[in-house]
């Protein structure tokens, strides 16, 4: 299936990511310093970051399944891209465990249990996973990007290739085709 819409995971998941690592570094905060003047301030924004990446989550995953149905890949590429979905599904549904969990301690003027704290470590690991397993989609299979224009055959310049056991910042140039 050819793309229809450009591919928009990767913008709502670099929020996403950014939203939950927040809230749960600054619930650890909070909950390491609770005498401080600042925790107070630290659970809220905790609170807040939680519950927006929660909301972002649902934009991310449906953009993840659009990318998931219309991103060329080959045979290995698709399983990578089944288990990067398989451990996605997990995180957003851990997160938003997370977030319904947060919304009742708030209601109910709690601070964070240990119990809390100690899923929140784990949907944190768990989304670590989750955005590794993403990474090397794009970065191990090349999916989701557009690659570049081959440097061999017609149009390509001569004598312009770089050699691995040289200097990897100079390009091996042959003077006699350039006229150097």
């Amino acid at each position: 299936m050819f793309e229809i819409l450009p591919n928009w995971h990767p913008v709502f998941v670099h929020f996403t990511v950014a939203l939950f690592l927040a809230a749960a570094l600054l619930f650890f905060a909070a909950a390491a310093a609770p005498a401080r003047s600042w925790s107070a301030s630290c659970r809220t924004a905790a609170y807040w970051n939680l519950w927006l990446g929660a909301v972002m989550t649902l934009a991310t995953v449906a953009a993840g399944i659009y990318a998931f149905n219309t991103v060329r890949h080959d045979e290995p590429g698709h399983l990578a891209m089944a288990d990067h979905r398989n451990w996605a599904l997990a995180a957003a549904s851990l997160w938003w465990l997370m977030a319904l969990w947060s919304w009742r301690q708030h209601r109910q003027r709690r601070a964070p249990a240990f119990a809390f704290l100690a899923a929140l470590a784990v949907a944190a690991a768990v989304l670590l996973v989750t955005a590794w397993k993403g990474g090397e989609l794009v970065y191990g299979h090349g999916l989701g990007v557009r690659s570049l224009p081959e440097a061999a055959g017609e149009g390509a310049p001569a004598g312009h290739h770089h050699d691995a056991a040289g200097d990897p910042g100079q390009p091996d140039h042959d003077p006699a085709a350039h006229g150097d």
